[in-house]
């Protein structure tokens, strides 16, 4: 009778549990020397930063998203749909929510599944600090989903101000100062202006009014201040009123209410400011969190005092030397993932584990086609150098390209580059619908 194989769990399909999947895919499941199981709530995988071309159109979700269970066929993993709902640490199984359709009608009942290897990479949510308002009146871009909803009151808004007779503008307010909401602002104008290519020419660009509100004395603030500095002056000179120092006490149905007591007026709002790990995290026991939800973890990646247990992405709180944390990005998610990989085999090696290290390669935030601002750090030194322009764009779209070739391979990496410049003339340059 042959052996039974061991049973790695990944919950989480995002930037780090995809190409972990993957990976481990290809050297295990393929093999048969583990079986590979992926988890995630959703069919499809987008990459997070992406999310905000998501909503304003620029990107397909349906059209440019890795559906799950396909890609788990070619590359010898298996894929569930489910949300994780409990965790026994010391019986080594899993609880998986049921599911239903958007009729409400049962299509999974709950579920429990037997480990042997768990990794969370469950990622992180908008964390709206207690504000009251938020959730009733705010969207969010944690996932595909919640970026169509924007998506499509966006397009509402668009349709209702080409129609009206009023020359009302359309105001748009976003709490948060960090890469997704600066990214969204400069998005949302370059969209704006797409919409004389398709017949809503009366919403024009200098009907659009963008707040971009900020608690902290700059925005990006986990990015150098000269970059903060030039997107900045970038967002300024497009037409968005950068609000910064602007601590926001409450939503409502007419914008946002400052610790001053300004009315922000706004016709949507957008929560993008700071993020937690889910808060059903809360709920396992056994596990040492911090305030943000996050798992706090050995340098291994291994939960503290959980050796079957790896905890990867937004989700991890893993210290590092100098006595800060790994940040929550994408090129974070992606060392880890291949770190955890790394152990893992050399667990079944019966080898001894490496210690995790992150690597800051620099950052960089995209301005649509207006601007492209970051730092790089260099090889040979551990100083940052200055970027923007194109340089700087062709290397923000270089990293969206190093996830897809972590999840496809190099082969259809470059074919699905040559895809999309094929695919430019004949797809809309917005999704309108």
């Amino acid at each position: 009778m042959s052996a039974k194989i061991p049973r790695i769990v990944i919950v989480g399909g995002g930037a780090g549990g995809l190409g972990l999947a993957t990976q481990l895919g290809h050297k295990l499941g393929k093999k048969q020397r583990a079986e590979i199981l992926l988890i995630d709530k959703n069919r499809t995988h987008i990459w997070k930063p992406l999310l905000h071309e998501v909503a304003t159109g620029s990107l397909d979700a349906d059209l440019d998203g890795v559906v799950y269970s396909a890609h788990a066929v070619k590359h010898g993993y298996q894929f569930q749909l489910g949300e994780l709902t409990g965790l026994d640490l010391k019986g080594k199984r899993l609880q998986l929510g049921a599911i239903s359709n958007d009729k409400s009608e049962a299509l999974l009942p709950a579920r429990e599944l037997e480990y042997d290897t768990l990794v969370l990479a469950v990622g992180s949510v908008s964390n709206d600090f207690g504000t009251p308002g938020v959730k009733e009146h705010c969207f969010f871009l944690d996932s595909h989903h919640q970026a169509n909803r924007f998506h499509n009151a966006l397009l509402d808004s668009f349709t209702r101000m080409h129609q009206s007779e009023e020359q009302q503008k359309l105001n748009i307010a976003i709490v948060g100062g960090g890469a997704t909401g600066v990214e969204l602002s400069a998005e949302l104008y370059h969209v704006t202006d797409l919409l004389k290519s398709y017949g809503l020419n009366k919403m024009t660009a200098d009907r659009l009014s963008i707040t971009l509100i900020e608690a902290g004395p700059r925005i990006l603030p986990a990015l150098p201040e000269r970059i903060a500095a030039s997107a900045t002056r970038e967002l300024i000179k497009l037409g968005v009123s950068v609000r910064q120092s602007t601590r926001i006490e409450e939503a409502t149905s007419k914008g946002f209410v400052t610790a001053g007591g300004e009315l922000i007026a706004a016709n949507l709002m957008l929560w993008a400011a700071g993020v937690k790990a889910p808060d059903f995290i809360k709920q396992i026991e056994g596990l040492n969190l911090n305030r943000a939800n996050q798992i706090l973890v050995r340098p291994t990646l291994q939960a503290q005092g959980h050796d079957d247990l790896y905890v990867i992405g937004d989700c991890c709180a893993c210290e590092q030397a100098d006595g800060s944390f790994v940040p929550p990005r994408a090129q974070s998610a992606h060392q880890m993932a291949q770190c955890v990989e790394h152990n893992i085999l050399n667990e079944l090696r019966g080898l001894g584990l490496t210690e995790y290290e992150y690597v800051d390669h620099g950052s960089l935030v995209n301005l649509s086609r207006f601007s492209t601002v970051g730092s790089l750090m260099g090889n040979l030194t551990k100083d940052s150098m200055f970027v923007e322009g194109k340089i700087a764009r062709f290397m923000y779209i270089s990293l969206y390209r190093m996830h897809q070739k972590a999840i496809h391979g190099l082969a259809k990496t470059i074919a699905l580059w040559l895809v999309e410049k094929m695919m430019r003339v004949v797809r809309p340059r917005m999704k309108l619908h």
